[in-house]
């Protein structure tokens, strides 16, 4: 290997990758209005207003990630694989946007038809808690309570779930966020629902495509 070279799985390594990455996102942002009179959403650091600093602790997130994953549970027949679409955008102000679309893939990826849908909001507070809501297109609606585990994961857990006469039953919820491999973001979500115990529910593998 020449001298110059970085060493797999070092830092350096990470920076190059790192960099590579940012050549074909840097210049991609989220759809805009440019006749808002107010600051618009970016989901790219280098463009808008700037990030809050009361959001610096949620900087890894920001941005448009596109990914496979697995949803799984014992009331569905499943494993059944999705793809999906998370955006995490911010207007300047102490909070985050955030949006995931999801749709069933067959095993060639495929799509089968369109699945999971959810908006909400991440709410970092004073003493490192997040607050974020979150609103199902299933029609439950979710107040999570949690914190980061360090600077590249974060783990909620809900402390309040509505929902509306004709939704599934669903009881609690817990998501774990993290940026794997060199900047990926992967997470896994357990939920409490229709008479089960809380369990493994949906996991995700996900790359930047904005930001």
């Amino acid at each position: 290997m020449p001298a110059n070279d970085p060493v797999p799985g070092s830092g350096d390594a990470a920076l190059q990758a790192a960099a590579e990455r940012a050549e074909a996102t840097r210049h991609r942002n989220v759809p805009q209005f440019d006749d808002l009179p107010i600051p618009v959403d970016t989901a790219n650091l280098r463009e808008g207003p700037n990030l809050n600093d009361a959001c610096l602790a949620l900087l890894p997130l920001v941005g448009v990630w596109r990914g496979e994953g697995e949803v799984v549970y014992p009331t569905i027949e499943g494993p059944y694989k999705f793809a999906q679409q998370i955006t995490f955008a911010h207007d300047g102000r102490p909070f985050l946007y955030y949006e995931a679309r999801a749709w069933l893939i067959d095993d060639d990826g495929r799509v089968i038809r369109p699945a999971a849908r959810e908006v909400g909001w991440w709410r970092p507070q004073a003493d490192d808690t997040i607050e974020v809501l979150l609103t199902h297109a299933t029609g439950v609606s979710e107040i999570f309570y949690g914190a980061p585990r360090n600077s590249t994961s974060w783990e909620l857990d809900t402390d309040v779930v509505i929902r509306t006469a004709s939704a599934t039953e669903v009881n609690a919820a817990k998501r774990l966020y993290g940026l794997v491999n060199n900047g990926d973001l992967a997470y896994v979500e357990e939920r409490a629902m229709v008479g089960q115990d809380l369990q493994p529910h949906t996991s995700a593998y996900l790359r930047r495509v904005v930001g």
